[in-house]
C-alpha cells in the first residue's frame, strides 16, 4: 500500500470500512443489529491503526447531503400529514424529548468536565442521529479557528462512545415502562385500528349475502353505515361474474369477495351473511388478478380517484405494497414510484392498465438527474443561509439541514409542472445507503486515532457511563410524560421515540404488530430536524454555563 498515492490509499480504506462495516452490521444478536452504522466503528478501528490516512472532507459532505436529501424526499408526506393530524402532540413530544436529553447531557458535561463539542457529540450519539453529528461537524468547520480538528475529533468520540448506549438504554427504558405502566398492547391496537394499519396479514374471503338488513342496500350506503374498511372485489350473481362497485345493490344469495385484515374481514362477513368455502378469488374465467409496478412518472403523486379508471375499465384495485408493508387501496391513496398494486380486471384491460401504471422495473432504476440535481442544489443553497439566534449566535442549516428541509418541501410538492421531485423507493434507498456509507466511513477513519486515545484516558469511561444513564433515565421520563400527560398510546409512543431501527424493531416485537412503525414515521422528520438544532444549540450554549 506504500506504493500508492495518498488519494488512492484513502479511497481503498474508505471502501474497506464500508465493506466490513456492512458485513458486521448485518450480523444479528437476539434479532437485532446495528446496521450500516457499524461502518463508523470499523472506520474508527482503521483510523486508530492508520492515523496517517485522511479522507477528503468533500467526500464526507457529499455523502451527508445525499443521505439527508433522500430522507427528506421519503419522509415529506408523513411529516406534513402528522402536523395536520397530531401536530400539537407530536411537536410537544419532540421538543420535550430533546429538551430532557439535552439538559441531562449538559448536567453531565458540567459535572464531569466534558468539553462542549464532546458533550454535543454525546447527545448526537445517545439519539443515534448521524445527521446531527454531521451538522455539528459542519458548524464547527464553519466557525473556523485553530482548534477545528480538536473539536471535530472530540465530537466524533462523544458520538461513538454513546451510540451503543443510546440503542441499549432506550430498549431497557421501553421494556421497564411497559411493565410499570401495565400496557395492554392488544387493546391499544384495536383502538388505533381505524387510524393505523396494524400490519396484520391481508386476506381474501368469499361471503354469501343472507342478512335481511343489507338486502336492497347499495354498497355505498353499506360502507357508510358500517364504516367498513375492506375492499369489495368480485361479485357472482345467478352464475354471472362481475366486479363490485358503489352503486351495486345487494341481493339475497350474492357471492362477494372481500379483502382486508382478518378482524375486519370477519366483522364485515358477519354483517353481510356468512363466509363460504368457495373462493371467488380463484376464479380466473372472466377477471384476472395481477400485480403491477408503478413506474410511470405521470401517475406518481396522484390519487387513485383522480385517475378515473372505473370510467374506462371494469377494474378494482385491492392492495398496495410499498417497501415491505401491504395496505388496502382507497380512492385517496397517493401513488409513488415503485409501488406494487394488485389489479383485478379483464385480461384485455390489464394490458391497457399496465401502460397506465408503467409496469417497468427498468424505468424504476433510472434517476431523473434534472430533478435530483436541482433539489440537491436548492438544499445546499438553503443550508448556506445564516440566521441569528438569541444571544447573537449565528446558525445555519448547513449540509445536514439544508438538503433535508429541501427534500421535505419538494416531497410535499411532489411535482412542479413536468418535474417530478420524488424518487422511486428502491432508488431512494440505494442513494441513502451510499450517502450514509461515504459519510460514516470518512468520519470514522478521520477520528480513529483520537477515539483510541480518549477511550484509554479517564474521560472515555465517564462518557460511556453518562451515555448509559442519560439514555435510560431520559427514555423513562419521556415515556412517562408521553403516556400519562400527552395521552399518547404506548404502542404508538414506543415507535415515536425510537432513535434507531434496532429500537423500532424491538418495539414492534414487543407489540406484536407494526403500529410502532407508524409512530416512528409520524415524528421522524420532526425529530431529525430537532436533533440537528438541539445538538448545535448545546454546543453553542454549554460554554456559557
Amino acid at each position: 500500500m506504500h506504493s500508492t498515492s495518498g488519494s488512492e490509499e484513502a479511497l481503498f480504506y474508505l471502501f474497506l470500512a464500508a465493506a466490513f462495516g456492512s458485513f458486521l452490521g448485518n450480523l444479528k444478536f437476539r434479532g437485532n443489529s446495528l446496521g450500516v452504522a457499524t461502518v463508523l466503528f470499523v472506520g474508527l478501528a482503521i483510523g486508530a491503526a492508520r492515523p496517517e490516512v485522511k479522507i477528503p472532507d468533500v467526500l464526507k459532505l457529499l455523502g451527508l447531503a445525499i443521505f439527508v436529501y433522500s430522507i427528506g424526499l421519503s419522509s415529506g408526506q408523513a411529516f406534513f400529514r402528522s402536523m395536520k393530524s397530531r401536530g400539537a402532540a407530536n411537536m410537544i413530544l419532540a421538543v420535550l424529548s430533546l429538551s430532557i436529553l439535552s439538559i441531562c447531557v449538559g448536567l453531565s458535561a458540567v459535572f464531569f468536565g466534558f468539553d462542549a463539542a464532546g458533550a454535543a457529540g454525546l447527545l448526537a450519539g445517545i439519539t443515534t442521529n448521524t445527521p446531527a453529528l454531521a451538522g455539528l461537524l459542519d458548524a464547527i468547520q464553519a466557525r473556523g479557528g485553530a482548534d477545528i480538528e480538536v473539536m471535530s475529533n472530540s465530537a466524533v468520540v462523544g458520538y461513538s462512545i454513546s451510540y451503543p448506549m443510546g440503542i441499549l438504554g432506550l430498549m431497557i427504558a421501553v421494556a421497564l415502562m411497559r411493565r410499570l405502566l401495565r400496557v395492554d398492547y392488544t387493546a391499544e391496537a384495536l383502538m388505533l385500528g381505524n387510524e393505523f394499519p396494524s400490519g396484520q396479514p391481508i386476506v381474501n374471503h368469499t361471503v354469501e349475502v343472507t342478512e335481511p338488513s343489507v338486502i336492497g342496500l347499495t354498497l355505498r350506503d353499506f360502507t357508510r353505515k358500517n364504516a367498513s374498511n375492506v375492499i369489495f372485489g368480485r361479485l357472482r350473481r345467478d352464475q354471472n361474474n362481475s366486479l363490485c362497485h358503489y352503486d351495486m345493490v345487494f341481493q339475497s344469495g350474492d357471492l362477494v369477495s372481500i379483502t382486508g385484515e382478518i378482524p375486519e374481514v370477519e366483522r364485515v362477513s358477519a354483517l353481510l351473511g356468512h363466509s363460504v368455502e368457495q373462493e371467488l378469488s380463484e376464479d380466473h374465467s372472466v377477471f384476472l388478478m395481477r400485480r403491477i409496478v408503478v413506474s410511470n412518472p405521470k401517475v406518481a403523486g396522484k390519487t387513485i380517484a383522480s385517475l378515473n379508471l372505473s370510467e374506462q375499465y371494469q377494474v378494482v384495485l385491492t392492495r398496495l405494497r410499498r417497501g415491505d408493508i401491504d395496505s388496502l387501496i382507497h380512492p385517496g391513496t397517493i401513488l409513488e414510484l415503485g409501488d406494487r398494486i394488485r389489479v383485478l380486471a379483464r385480461e384485455n384491460d390489464l394490458k391497457d392498465l399496465e401502460k397506465v401504471f408503467g409496469d417497468s422495473y427498468e424505468h424504476l432504476s433510472h434517476i431523473d438527474l434534472l430533478s435530483f440535481g436541482l433539489g440537491m442544489g436548492l438544499g445546499i443553497l438553503l443550508g448556506s443561509v445564516e440566521m441569528v439566534l438569541p444571544g447573537g449566535i449565528l446558525f445555519s442549516l448547513g449540509f445536514a439541514g439544508g438538503p433535508l428541509v429541501a427534500g421535505l418541501l419538494l416531497s410535499y410538492l411532489r411535482r412542479s409542472g413536468p418535474i417530478l421531485w420524488t424518487l422511486p423507493y428502491s432508488a431512494n434507498l440505494t442513494l441513502r445507503q451510499i450517502g450514509l456509507m461515504l459519510m460514516l466511513a470518512a468520519i470514522g477513519i478521520n477520528s480513529g486515532a483520537t477515539f483510541l486515545a480518549t477511550m484509554l484516558s479517564p474521560v472515555g469511561p465517564l462518557m460511556l457511563f453518562s451515555g448509559a444513564v442519560v439514555s435510560i433515565l431520559g427514555g423513562v421520563a419521556i415515556l412517562f410524560i408521553g403516556y400519562k400527560v400527552l395521552k399518547i398510546p404506548f404502542v404508538l409512543l414506543s415507535g415515536m421515540i425510537s432513535h434507531h431501527p434496532a429500537n423500532l424493531d424491538f418495539a414492534n416485537n414487543l407489540a406484536q404488530n407494526k403500529i410502532p412503525t407508524y409512530g416512528y414515521a409520524l415524528v421522524y422528520p420532526l425529530l431529525l430536524i430537532g436533533k440537528i438544532v438541539f445538538v448545535q444549540m448545546l454546543w453553542q450554549f454549554l460554554p456559557l454555563l
